[in-house]
């Protein structure tokens, strides 16, 4: 299945190409991390069609994934 991929701040080098991924049915969160090459312990905040959603959220065809990193501000 395809899914929409966009990764934030310093994780937004490890966006695939054009935003999409092709992954198995019933992916979860951690699963799609792993198999873009991010550490885990890296990710965050999570989104699935803009709602904050755990590691083991499990993805539909047609997803919009949102991974952020730890942000620092002051």
């Amino acid at each position: 299945m395809q899914i929409e991929v966009k990764c934030f701040a310093t994780l937004s080098e490890f966006t695939p190409e054009g935003n999409m991924l092709a992954v198995e049915n019933g992916a979860t969160i951690q699963q799609v991390i792993t198999l873009l090459g991010i550490n885990v312990e890296d990710v965050k905040i999570m989104f699935i069609n803009g709602k904050h959603e755990a590691l083991e959220s499990v993805l539909k065809e047609g997803d919009r994934l949102g991974l952020f990193p730890a942000v620092g501000g002051g």
